[in-house]
């Protein structure tokens, strides 16, 4: 969508949508219906691996995933191999305040294995996930798995020359450090590292493979360390195409502004840079303040970037009100943050990727 530039006062309304925003969040689904497929292939590539090699009766094993990308990967290598599977989440729900059913926490104490993805995403989840475990549930939190990356800020001056790089680099060094430090700590809670990590297609090629090898130790079925392989090798072949069309993008506008901070990832594998946030978390459920959107619109307009790219699920309130304060026509181009249904171009983990990748070429291309 063209958001066109409309006068108004900033504080009125970014206090107004910021109202809005979060009454949105707080309104989503929290028990989700439940997707459940057994010993169906969820793909070619699940087809063909599951005919390399002999596969377990169906229905003796049993996986459940936590998110809709996880649930399609995982779901490839265990209904590859002869499994069923289950996610919790549905397509829209937001996996930091999604919280499980009754019927979903038995579901996870009684699989035979839980996928999820850790690191902090799956926060309304984090007791059911904890109890689950203490219940003899074997959890295998795939984050921590595939070097995460840290959190960072994002940086308003990526991508800029410095003229005057390391003039002054020692004359003033420290001098400000603790000026400001703590200031805004609690501001907006993050975990250590970002949770954002299936925007890495290595890191989810690797999932898999991880995936594989726990099913295969747990059921002594060499099927499924074979299907973990497979499944990463199409990952692996798609990855390169996405990795191409963002290659496409030229050098001076390879730098984001989204909705939130979720792209880190992306953004290290596929050579961009994300320098502001609407929200200045990984988490949509921090509340940024109208001096922080203030401070993105103009650093909208200095860096004069064409668009803000969102989640397509989330509430758009925030993210409008600072395109319309830039005084610009800022482009607001959804992307997809997980699975959609099955009529959207994102109905598997390979086609959200490479959606989102044509997206943000085409966006950045402008």
């Amino acid at each position: 969508m063209r958001t066109r530039p409309t006068p108004r006062l900033l504080t009125t309304t970014l206090t107004i949508a910021t109202s809005a925003a979060l009454l949105g969040a707080c309104s989503m689904t929290e028990e989700g219906s439940t997707s459940t497929s057994t010993g169906t292939p969820t793909s070619a590539s699940s087809a063909e691996a599951g005919a390399s090699e002999p596969a377990p009766a169906a229905g003796t094993v049993s996986v459940v995933a936590t998110t809709t990308i996880l649930g399609d990967i995982a779901g490839q290598v265990a209904t590859c191999g002869g499994a069923a599977i289950e996610t919790l989440m549905p397509a829209g729900a937001d996996p930091h305040d999604f919280a499980p059913s009754s019927a979903q926490v038995a579901s996870m104490v009684n699989a035979d294995l839980v996928v999820a993805n850790g690191l902090g995403l799956e926060g309304g989840m984090a007791d059911a996930l904890a109890s689950a475990q203490t219940d003899g549930a074997r959890v295998m939190s795939i984050g921590e798995l595939v070097d995460p990356l840290p959190f960072t800020e994002a940086d308003p001056h990526a991508g800029e020359a410095d003229p005057h790089a390391g003039e002054h680099a020692d004359e003033h060094a420290g001098e400000h450090a603790d000026e400001h430090a703590g200031e805004h700590a609690d501001e907006h809670e993050h975990g250590e590292f970002d949770p954002h990590i299936w925007f890495d297609m290595l890191r989810m090629a690797t999932a898999a493979e991880l995936i594989g090898t726990e099913l295969t130790d747990i059921t002594g079925e060499s099927a499924f360390t074979a299907c973990g392989t497979q499944t990463a090798d199409a990952i692996r072949t798609a990855d390169a195409e996405v990795a191409a069309l963002l290659a496409s993008i030229p050098a001076e506008r390879r730098i984001m502004v989204t909705d939130h901070l979720a792209y880190g990832y992306l953004a290290d594998r596929y050579g961009l840079e994300v320098i502001g946030a609407v929200i200045p978390s990984t988490s949509t459920l921090a509340e940024p303040s109208s001096a922080e959107l203030a401070e993105l619109a103009s650093l909208i307009v200095d860096r004069n970037v064409p668009v803000i790219f969102a989640d397509v699920a989330e509430p758009s309130g925030l993210v409008e009100a600072v395109a319309a304060e830039t005084g610009r026509e800022i482009e607001i181009i959804p992307l997809y943050h997980d699975l959609g249904g099955t009529d959207s171009p994102a109905d598997t983990y390979i086609d959200l990727m490479t959606t989102d990748a044509e997206r943000i070429a085409e966006g950045l291309a402008r």
